[in-house]
């Protein structure tokens, strides 16, 4: 059984630093391509990074050239690096498996992922 467990969130002025950690069980995150996916109140949960198995890496327009997405295999975890937070990046945030390869619909949320609970990025303008 996967289980993803994510951390590292907090209240932070806009321009600021974050980063984001997801600690996985159940199976090897350099086995799998994994996404970070935010939600924002009143808004459909949708990614932001991929990461896929030969470590190519994507951003949704909002976070490239800010966000970065990386994993350390020896901790089997997986981690989003956020600079110059914007107020509109103020979400819960969410790590997920999604099978081998960051395929076009990465960003879209799919039947049977497994979640945590989420860890709140709160960013002050």
């Amino acid at each position: 059984q996967v289980q993803v467990a994510e951390s590292g969130g907090g209240l932070v002025q806009a321009g600021g630093s974050l980063r984001l950690s997801c600690t996985v069980s159940g199976l090897r995150v350099d086995d799998v391509a994994m996404v970070w996916f935010v939600q924002a109140p009143g808004k459909e949960r949708e990614g932001v990074s991929c990461i896929n198995r030969s470590d190519g890496t994507y951003y949704a327009d909002s976070v490239k050239g800010r966000f970065t997405i990386y994993r350390d295999s020896a901790k089997n975890t997986l981690y989003l690096q956020m600079n110059s937070l914007k107020f509109e990046d103020t979400a819960m945030y969410y790590c997920s498996a999604i099978g081998n390869y960051c395929s076009a619909s990465w960003r879209l949320v799919r039947p049977g992922l497994s979640w945590g609970q989420g860890t709140q990025v709160t960013v002050s303008s």
